[in-house]
C-alpha cells in the first residue's frame, strides 16, 4: 500500500480568507450630507480642552519649581544641622579631651 501525500493546506480552509467585497454600483449618486456632529458644541470642546491641557502645563510648571525650592530648602536645612551637629561635637570633644 501507498500512502498519498496529503497537503496540508487541503486541511485548512481557506473559503472566507482574502475575498474582496461585492461593490455594489448605484446610478443616483449619493446626496451630500451635514455633518452629523454639531460643530458648536465641538468648537466649544476644543476651546475647552486645550484651555484645561495650558492650564495643567502651567500647574506642572508651578509644581516642578516648587519642587526645585523645597529640595534647595531641605538641602541647606540639613547642612545646617550638620555644621550645627559637627560644631556641638567638636566642643564637646574638645571639653572632654582637654584640645
Amino acid at each position: 500500500m501507498a500512502k498519498t501525500q496529503t497537503s496540508i493546506a487541503s486541511a485548512l480552509d481557506f473559503r472566507h480568507v482574502a475575498r474582496p467585497e461585492a461593490q455594489l454600483e448605484t446610478d443616483e449618486p449619493q446626496a451630500a450630507e451635514p455633518p452629523p456632529v454639531d460643530t458648536t458644541e465641538a468648537i466649544r470642546w476644543a476651546y475647552r480642552f486645550h484651555r484645561t491641557k495650558r492650564r495643567l502645563r502651567v500647574e506642572r510648571r508651578r509644581a516642578a519649581r516648587l519642587a526645585g525650592l523645597r529640595f534647595a530648602f531641605t538641602l541647606a536645612l540639613l547642612v545646617f544641622v550638620f555644621v550645627v551637629l559637627s560644631l556641638t561635637v567638636w566642643a564637646e570633644v574638645q571639653r572632654l579631651f582637654g584640645l
